[in-house]
């Protein structure tokens, strides 16, 4: 029969062919066929006297949402898995280019929920030092502090807050007040410095009577809320040798941050004036 109207499979092959490789006009015929198909079976289950018909009708819907779903997947399966591969590139690109920017702003996160600093604390970044300025979520400004000296250098430090999150950071606020001052005088072996550290110490106990009460108070305000001890407020003074033999004298004062380099000059002037007497009398 077939072969007596050859046109009749052509025009079959054909429309098939074209409904598979037009995948739109697949999925829209798919689409009508599905709801026709639904209509009239919701159609029959209405005119049929049959009990629960709108459980019935509810299951229809679900089946002919899954099956519409698992077939649109299947026609179009080939394209979805370019188009995951391409968001997920396009993704991952998008995080590489703004890395930096998400580490900042995790940076402002860990700021704000720590709080392990305020504006106008002193504090250490890694290997910086300074004053904080202002905090936003990209970066953190800092006036730079000599930590030496206790003195503002006038330079200003832009931090990106991603250093906060790799570095650790040590709150100096009370070093604006008060400061536990090291330094050290190194001298040859000519001199004795034992014969002459009771002076020392009347020089450096005069040199803090003016504020002693007040450093007294302050230090045992740090030391609770530190919960741990610190050395002072007297003045300390130790007797050490360098790595190659030189004598070394080690001070430690407890005083004001802005005295501690004044406080140190005089120190050091009145051990070398008596390093100097003692050295004459050998």
């Amino acid at each position: 029969m077939l072969e007596t109207f050859p046109f009749i499979n052509l025009t079959t092959t054909s429309i098939t062919y074209a409904l598979t490789a037009n995948k739109l006009v697949l999925t829209i015929s798919l689409f009508l066929f599905v709801m026709l198909s639904k209509f009239f079976i919701v159609r029959l289950i209405n005119k049929k006297k049959l009990k629960n018909k709108r459980l019935k009708i509810n299951m229809l819907n679900n089946a002919v949402t899954v099956f519409m779903l698992v077939a649109i997947f299947n026609i179009w399966s080939v394209e979805f898995q370019k188009f995951a591969i391409s968001i997920a590139a396009f993704i991952v690109s998008i995080v590489i280019a703004t890395r930096e920017f998400i580490q900042c702003f995790i940076g402002f996160l860990y700021i704000l929920s720590s709080r392990p600093f305020r504006i106008g604390d002193w504090i250490q970044v890694g290997n910086y030092y300074g004053e904080v300025h202002s905090t936003d979520w990209a970066k953190l400004t800092l006036l730079e502090v000599n930590i030496d000296s206790y003195e503002y250098t006038g330079k200003t430090l832009y931090l990106p807050n991603s250093q906060l999150i790799t570095s650790s950071i040590k709150n100096l606020n009370f070093l604006k007040r008060y400061a536990m001052h090291h330094f050290t005088i190194t001298r040859d072996q000519s001199v004795n410095p034992f014969a002459f550290l009771d002076e020392l110490y009347e020089k450096a106990n005069e040199y803090c009577a003016d504020f002693k009460d007040v450093a007294i108070r302050y230090n045992q305000l740090i030391e609770s809320r530190l919960e741990v001890n610190i050395a002072g407020p007297d003045p300390h003074i130790q007797v050490a040798t360098a790595e190659t033999g030189e004598t070394q004298v080690l001070f430690t004062i407890f005083c004001p941050t802005e005295l501690a380099m004044d406080i140190e000059q005089s120190l050091t002037a009145d051990f070398m004036q008596l390093w100097f007497e003692q050295k004459q009398l050998y």
